[in-house]
């Protein structure tokens, strides 16, 4: 399906960008993550990101009909493979609400100021002293000063077991968190 129509009004399509191809696998039993591990080993392609749900190739001025068909004709291989693959680890996307975080401080007084490494799951209630940004999307779910919560935390621990990479935080793994000491 091409999402041109249905996400961009008239006066916005300047933004999107051709040679950016965003696509749903998750119709195919499998996640994101496991299409681009898959496409990377089974057919040298890697993808621009991938999340969940998705990929996205992303092509240049330099491909040409050929380099196309080689995207297609190994997504093909991807469709056809997919039924041996293994179900994906579930991502529990919390609500929009649940992912918005109370800020209690201000950023640089809690990532300055005096700190601890807490396990996850007793950062839960506590102020934030690091940022923590899952890759994809590249967008911050937790900032400094923000009061943590557990829909939060339940989405980048199962985001993690899925496939997601955190780039940001003193511990990637999630196995502590940086919290304002109390």
């Amino acid at each position: 399906m091409c999402w041109r129509t249905r996400l961009l009004a008239a006066e916005s399509s300047h933004d999107l960008d051709r040679l950016q191809i965003l696509m749903e696998v998750s119709g195919l039993g499998i996640s994101g993550y496991q299409a681009a591990d898959w496409l990377r080993e089974n057919s040298r392609l890697d993808m621009g990101l991938s999340d969940h749900r998705r990929i996205m190739a992303t092509l240049s001025m330099a491909d040409d009909d050929a380099s196309a068909q080689r995207l297609l004709d190994a997504l093909q291989a991807l469709i056809e493979a997919a039924p041996a693959l293994p179900a994906p680890a579930q991502v529990d996307v919390p609500s929009p609400s649940g992912l918005e975080l109370e800020t209690v401080m201000l950023p640089r007084d809690a990532f300055f100021g005096p700190r601890e490494d807490v396990p996850a799951r007793e950062a839960v209630g506590r102020v934030a002293a690091e940022q923590v940004t899952p890759y994809p999307p590249g967008i911050p779910v937790i900032v400094p000063g923000e009061r943590i919560n557990e829909a939060v935390i339940e989405y980048l621990e199962s985001g993690l077991k899925a496939g997601m990479v955190l780039p940001d935080p003193a511990d990637p793994s999630l196995g502590t968190v940086r919290v304002v000491r109390k």
